[in-house]
């Protein structure tokens, strides 16, 4: 599929989005609209798979099939394969056939099919493999809402209007070298993103800070065996380290349950298979969910300054994640919570890349402890990159990158980048483009001291800092203003002065013509 198929694709899917909307907010018709497309992914999917099985029968077509033996193998097959079973009758396009029915002849009525449909979905899955990744996986779509309508009959017209528009959508599930659908999904999650103020920092992390990530943390490998994100909102950074290396398997963790559900739905939708992602829902901090494992790379955007128990849970003090650092993360400020259990997910050969407010490179009191301990003693922090402010949607704080080794190549200094004066405007928000993305990781590769840009700080110079971070003590920045020849900016205002006086006596000539008062105390010889 070309680009410009791609971006027809991705204009399709937003005008319909947009006509579901209707006075919803965007993050409230984001779960209707994503839970459609997936949904007609997986049926897709189905019928694909099914026909696949179907070539040496004498049916053909899965929407052909009656017999019940035939469907129960195909079942059992696609319960292997796909992790999830559709019936011939349950497939998207039969459900919206049904639902723009002509009302004379039959009834268009599909609410009760499509949320049995759902259903039938998840508990397809119970007691197999993948009854995790599908477990509630729709409980966002409240088809009983007002917000689709006030009337149930509203709802109804609404929906099926929706599933018509979408199953006139070729997906192009065929091209098995395409992702175009994934693309188009994560187009849309940036565009609810862009409309979601804060809540948007919940889900998704701009798409050029998540390829810098990817691209630091996969340089040199072209295969992964695993990737860790512990606040993984929609998945799309854990997606991203996927477009630079091969990756095995994929873990990640998730507090909110809609952004969970949504996470889940984007690897399948990315058609990673069931068995080879692990996305758990609970609080990263006070409750991990992959704590014994080791991970290859670990990346995170994790909400900022976000509030946890610290101190107010003693089991925190003892905790392997944190007692060794002499301190806990303040409970109004979990960023080093963050990073302190990233590294101790981290495996002795991986790199790990996280996003941070800027107060983390130079807050003191606990935090400037745990910050020293990180330089000092383990040795582990290998750059600190600082971003444009006003990147992120909901916050227009500027961010950092901080890269983590736990066996750096470079041990006696660490890499400091600023980037925050190169990007460009969009809108409302600054971004960067693919030369700025280029830029930093080139940078970071090469690890050269360039003029106003890079340094890499010796640890001694930093210990003289007592470890404060600050970029604008290792990259200096400052412009000298160019020298002022005061005697030419003299001239210049004689020379303007004169200027002045001449128009005012050629003004003061024209009012004696027209034998009005002149506005100038100019005298005009006759």
């Amino acid at each position: 599929m070309t680009e410009d198929q791609k971006k027809k694709l991705e204009r399709q899917l937003w005008n319909i989005a947009n006509e579901l909307r209707g006075k919803m907010a965007a993050d409230e018709f984001r779960d209707y609209i994503l839970g459609f497309i997936f949904y007609k992914y997986l049926s897709e999917k189905q019928h694909l798979y099914a026909n696949e099985l179907l070539e040496t029968e004498n049916v053909k077509n899965y929407t052909d099939v009656a017999d019940e033996d035939d469907i129960e193998a195909i079942k059992e097959e696609s319960l292997i394969k796909l992790g999830y079973f559709l019936r011939p009758g349950e497939l998207f396009a039969a459900l919206t056939q049904k639902g723009n029915a002509d009302v004379e002849e039959e009834s268009n009525f599909i609410l009760e099919d499509l949320q049995g449909i759902l259903n039938s979905i998840e508990q397809s899955t119970m007691g197999t493999e993948s009854e995790d990744d599908f477990n509630q996986l729709f409980e966002d779509m409240d088809l009983s809402s007002t917000k689709l309508g006030r009337s149930v009959e509203a709802r109804n017209t609404l929906i099926a209007k929706v599933l018509s528009h979408l199953n006139k959508i070729d997906f192009a599930l065929e091209d098995s070298e395409s992702d175009i659908l994934g693309d188009a999904y994560e187009y849309l999650i940036a565009q609810f993103a862009s409309g979601a103020g804060k809540k948007a920092g919940e889900f998704y992390t701009p798409q050029q800070v998540s390829k810098i990530l990817a691209k630091i943390v996969t340089l040199d490998k072209t295969r992964i065996k695993s990737a860790y994100d512990p606040a993984c909102g929609s998945g799309s950074l854990l997606l991203r380290i996927a477009r630079e290396a091969d990756v095995g398997e994929f873990f990640g963790q998730e507090l909110n349950r809609t952004t969970y559900n949504l996470a889940r739905m984007n690897m399948i939708l990315h058609d990673v298979h069931f068995s080879k992602f692990d996305i758990r829902q609970e609080d990263t901090l006070e409750h991990p969910q992959h704590l014994d494992e080791r991970f290859d790379v670990v990346v995170a955007n994790p909400p900022f300054s976000a509030r946890w128990k610290g101190k107010d849970n003693p089991l925190n003090e003892t905790d392997d994640r944190f007692s060794q650092y002499g301190a806990l993360a303040p409970t109004t400020k979990a960023d080093f919570a963050f990073v302190q259990h990233m590294i101790h997910q981290l495996n002795d050969s991986g790199t790990m890349a996280v996003v941070l407010p800027h107060g983390v490179l130079f807050r003191g009191a606990a935090e400037g402890k745990i910050r020293q301990y990180i330089i000092q003693e383990q040795n582990y922090l290998d750059a600190v990159i600082g971003l444009p402010a006003n990147l992120f949607y909901g916050t227009s704080i500027p961010a950092c990158i901080l890269v983590f080794k736990k066996c750096r190549v470079h041990d006696d200094d660490i890499l400091f980048i600023d980037a925050s004066q190169h990007f460009e405007k969009v809108g409302n928000q600054n971004a960067l483009t693919d030369e700025h993305v280029a830029r930093i990781v080139e940078t970071y590769q090469n690890r050269e001291n360039i003029d106003k840009y890079a340094y890499a700080a010796p640890l001694s110079e930093i210990a003289e800092n007592d470890y404060n971070l600050n970029i604008p003590r290792y990259v200096d920045t400052f412009e000298e203003e160019a020298p002022v020849d005061v005697e030419a900016v003299a001239a210049e205002l004689q020379a303007l002065k004169s200027d002045m006086q001449a128009t005012d006596a050629t003004i003061a000539g024209f009012c004696k013509e027209l034998g009005i008062s002149s506005p100038f105390q100019v005298s005009v010889s006759e």
